[in-house]
């Protein structure tokens, strides 16, 4: 990041409270020669707006090459011989079950099988039509030759939090024959996603923050799938004529699409399909992570609101009733913001004092990145010291104290200012 985007996104940080997406149109870059991280940064993650990047900015993949074929179809043979053994999770399309598709985990050999008989069968099969979705393959395979995450999806916090506590990560492969599709949803801790087809086609419903509380039916439930007529039905989704359309995107074989932070969308393959995914969250999102949570754990209280006075311990057990719901509680959102901070706190330490860099990935954006992203963890770890549901948690085992925590981050963020003349 250079200066001038720092001093620009810090003080869109702090005078930006809401956005319009009236009229927003999804920009197509097509030249990553003159396409730069700021640019992103600018035009992108601090308007939180979707765009698709051209196949050129994936053609050094080693996935874009092994996995198709000449006729730009799955290389099944390929992927065969060098995954046919992994497990794999499969979902199938033609079964909702809670507002989402059953899944079961299958030999990818297994799966492929039945991919081909379905092709041959003309997209037909009494197993129905069965989607490889949310497989973690780099951390199956962190050795494959896979792909490579281009630079401007590099600050990301969600999958740096799980690798440094050796948990889970949320790098995903998607695998499915024409027809295949997701339902409508918004992403993981309203995080960004960005999507790549290495190969064949997809077809993005993309609705702006906001959009969705018009797509919900009756009982307050969102869509399934909005393509369907019975969102017409004003009986049955009341507040559906106030809503816009969706933005449509056709990606292509080789794009990349950028989802930003609590767009909803729904997905559907076109043409036998694979893609590559990530869920990141940043300096610019992680507010809309933040109320994300706070409004999980309102709608629990509300949820079992009514045990409060007869349950021990109520407070700890919305925290385990949420982190059951959404992967996470605030215990652990701490530990998150302590990774991300301390990380950076040792990078511009190490950085000003002229020390060998520890963290590699964090010298790609440099040292005005690290501050920037130091300094909305600070205004997030303050909120999140603030709040009254956090004061009610056992805070003093968390190490070092939230605190504590808050203040070094700031002693930090003040001597860099200082250096810098910022």
């Amino acid at each position: 990041m250079d200066k001038e985007t720092f001093l620009y996104s810090c003080n869109f940080s702090l005078n930006h409270n809401s956005q319009s997406y009236e009229g927003c149109q999804v920009e197509y870059i097509e030249d990553p020669d003159s396409f730069t991280y700021s640019e992103f940064f600018r035009r992108f993650l601090l308007s939180n707006s979707p765009c698709v990047l051209s196949a050129r900015f994936t053609d050094g993949w080693g996935s874009r090459r092994c996995w198709v074929s000449p006729r730009g179809k799955p290389n099944f043979d390929h992927l065969l011989q060098n995954f046919g053994d992994a497990i794999v999770p499969v979902a199938n399309c033609d079964v909702k079950e809670y507002n989402a598709n059953p899944k079961e985990q299958i030999p990818l050999r297994e799966y492929i099988t039945y991919w081909k008989d379905y092709i041959q069968n003309n997209y037909c099969s009494p197993k129905g039509c069965l989607y490889l979705k949310d497989w973690h393959m780099h951390r199956a395979f962190p050795d494959k030759n896979i792909y490579s995450t281009l630079v401007y999806f590099t600050s990301d916090w969600l999958n740096e939090y799980w690798d440094a506590i050796a948990g889970d990560d949320y790098r995903f492969v998607y695998m499915g024959p024409k027809g295949s599709w997701t339902p409508f949803h918004s992403d993981v801790f309203r995080s960004y996603s960005w999507s790549v087809n290495i190969c064949g086609r997809k077809k993005w419903l993309l609705f702006p923050p906001g959009q969705e509380e018009y797509l919900r039916d009756r009982h307050g439930q969102l869509a399934y799938d909005v393509t369907l007529p019975d969102l017409q039905d004003s009986c049955l989704y009341p507040h559906s004529a106030k809503g816009c359309q969706p933005l449509e995107v056709i990606q292509e074989a080789g794009e990349t699409i950028f989802i930003p932070s609590g767009w909803h969308h729904q997905v559907h393959n076109m043409e036998d399909t694979i893609s590559i995914n990530h869920n990141w969250v940043n300096g610019c999102s992680v507010t809309c992570m933040w109320h994300f949570l706070q409004c999980e754990l309102k709608a629990v209280k509300q949820e079992i609101g009514e045990w409060r006075e007869t349950m021990d311990d109520w407070h700890q057990h919305c925290q385990v009733v949420m982190k059951s719901c959404t992967g996470i509680d605030y215990k652990e959102f701490y530990l998150f913001l302590k990774v991300i901070a301390e990380n950076r706190i040792r990078f511009l330490e190490e950085y000003f004092a002229g020390r060998d860099i520890s963290t590699p990935s964090l010298s790609k954006l440099g040292p005005l990145h690290a501050l920037y992203d130091l300094g909305r963890t600070a205004d997030v770890l303050a909120a999140l010291i603030a709040n009254e549901d956090f004061k009610q948690l056992e805070t003093e085992s968390f190490s070092p104290a939230p605190l504590e925590l808050l203040h070094h981050s700031q002693a930090v963020i003040d001597d860099t200012y200082r250096i810098n003349n910022l």
